[in-house]
């Protein structure tokens, strides 16, 4: 008797034996229990061989699926071996991303994408640089960094990128400021509070630098710190005023205003003009390009 093994009805007769019934094993496989059921039950008729005794409230190996299980278990144990050695092949268990992230993003943004990256391929490392855009640009350039975040609107010679992320640029305000309650603020009207800004060099301040030209009205600089929390804690006190991406604004004590127009930044990866992607490095844009949408 000839016999061709399904490495899947393999999977769910061990999972069965495991579980000691197949409703549990449904659970873990996450599939219906009839799937379960009926690929057991083939399996069985290709073999000619019962490989379950079924109980009323539970069910047991007979002698011929004791012997099967063990065979199941090395089959699927070099089966998982030969595709780790495939996958290894194109680089997707092995290697490193070093990646630039601007504070913001790392903080609001990357975390859970970082944590499912790593989830799915775990031998990866990842390394995460936070700095502004433009020192990004620069160790991007003199290949300390493979990837990196930076905004669309910024001169990006000797970069290639591909846009991921479009995200409202929004004011922020403490809860009892008189801006709390509009719709929306004009730039001038921003330029004319104290404001908390970071230091040069990050989207943030280029971001209120560009709206300074554009109205010849010059910001007034309270505070500068490149630290989040700290600059909402001023914001919260009421010392001054910011700017924010929305997502970054999600407080019950702080209030996101639109700026009139609205204003929004784009978001690219940005990787050396020329430079070869790795396959992990691909496999991690294709990830954040894949799942941004639904965070």
């Amino acid at each position: 008797m000839k016999l061709s093994f399904d490495l899947r009805a393999l999977r769910y007769f061990l999972a069965v034996a495991e579980h000691g019934g197949f409703t549990r094993a449904a659970h873990e496989l996450h599939v219906a229990q009839s799937a379960v059921s009926q690929t057991v039950a083939s399996l069985e008729s290709r073999l000619e061989l019962r490989l379950f005794h079924r109980h009323e409230r539970r069910i047991s190996l007979t002698p011929e699926g004791e012997l099967l299980l063990g065979h199941a278990r090395e089959l699927l144990g070099q089966a998982e071996s030969i595709e780790l050695a495939m996958r290894e092949v194109h680089g997707l268990v092995k290697g490193e991303v070093r990646i630039g992230i601007p504070s913001m993003l790392g903080s609001y943004y990357f975390p859970p994408l970082l944590m499912g990256f790593k989830s799915r391929h775990p031998g990866i490392r990842l390394t995460v640089v936070e700095a502004g855009t433009r020192r990004l640009q620069r160790m991007i350039a003199d290949g300390e960094l493979d990837l990196g975040v930076v905004t669309d609107d910024v001169s990006t010679q000797g970069l290639e990128r591909r846009h991921f992320l479009r995200e409202e640029m929004v004011v922020c305000v403490p809860r009892d400021h008189r801006f709390a309650k509009r719709e929306s603020v004009t730039a001038r009207e921003v330029l004319g509070e104290p404001l908390v800004l970071f230091q040069d060099g990050y989207f943030h301040r280029e971001f209120v630098d560009r709206l300074a030209v554009e109205t010849g009205q010059q910001p007034q600089v309270a505070f500068q710190s490149n630290l989040i929390p700290l600059t909402k804690a001023i914001v919260r006190q009421g010392f001054g005023i910011t700017t924010f991406l929305r997502r970054v604004v999600e407080e019950p004590d702080l209030a996101a205003v639109s700026f009139e127009p609205a204003a929004w930044l784009d978001l690219s990866f940005a990787w050396k003009h020329g430079a070869y992607l790795s396959r992990a490095e691909q496999t991690f844009v294709d990830f954040v390009l894949e799942h941004h949408a639904s965070l």
